[in-house]
């Protein structure tokens, strides 16, 4: 046997144990199934514009999204491509899944802003502004911007840049949701600055350790503004 013929025995060999050793069946779990998904949307050191954490997000929340995406409500190709064939219920099972998948709260921002925009930040965040329709943050949000149960989504541990992003994107009509869609709403009745003051001072907020959402009832209903996406009775 020539050299050629000995070593392509020998690479068949290891390629044919590699290959033995490869389970036959791979696990169906949750876990196993969505490592596309955790991978970008559930990695300790991710947390960034582009991929924002998903992690403990209110089920009802999450599974709006995921129906938004499918529906060309949100649009971005890759999410589009991987929930466009998927059905309802499957849906539902990906929401709850991440919404009782809880990682290390991510770092805040240091504040980058100058004082006066970091007060207005939180003057809108806490208090809202009367004058131009804006109510505040916590009002829908919770109390500590943690999100209330069963479907508004905590703010705090998001990047300044996705804030901003998303601001942009209901601003300019190629984010939406279901009707009323109160963020498309406020995100029109805020100026560029006072977008970039309130994303800025909720970025900078630290995380509490084990943060949750709130319950249903944390927040006083009716919400301050109309909400497709939170209807009344939604507890």
């Amino acid at each position: 046997m020539d050299r050629r013929a000995a070593l392509l025995l020998a690479l068949a060999a290891l390629a044919g144990a590699a290959w033995a050793e490869r389970p036959k069946v791979l696990p169906a779990t949750m876990e196993q199934r969505l490592l596309a998904c955790t991978s970008c949307h559930a990695r300790p050191d991710r947390n960034d514009a582009f991929f924002p954490r998903i992690s403990g997000k209110p089920a009802g929340y999450l599974y709006n999204q995921l129906v938004n995406f499918k529906d060309g409500k949100r649009q971005f190709p890759m999410m589009t491509y991987m929930v466009g064939h998927l059905p309802d219920d499957y849906l539902r099972e990906i929401a709850l899944h991440f919404s009782q998948h809880h990682l290390p709260a991510p770092a805040s921002t240091p504040a980058i802003l100058a004082p006066a925009i970091m007060e207005r930040g939180r003057k809108l965040a806490l208090d809202g502004d009367a004058a131009i329709r804006v109510p505040a943050c916590v009002a829908c949000h919770g109390k500590a911007l943690t999100g209330v149960e069963p479907a508004i989504p905590g703010l705090l541990g998001l990047p300044r840049d996705y804030m901003n992003a998303q601001f942009g994107a209901w601003k300019n009509k190629t984010r939406r949701a279901h009707a009323p869609d109160c963020m498309a709403d406020i995100a029109g009745r805020l100026s560029q600055a006072d977008i970039s003051a309130v994303s800025g001072w909720l970025a900078a907020q630290p995380v509490p350790p084990g943060t949750r959402p709130a319950a249903a009832g944390a927040i006083a209903r009716p919400l301050p503004i109309a909400c497709g996406s939170a209807p009344e009775g939604a507890q």
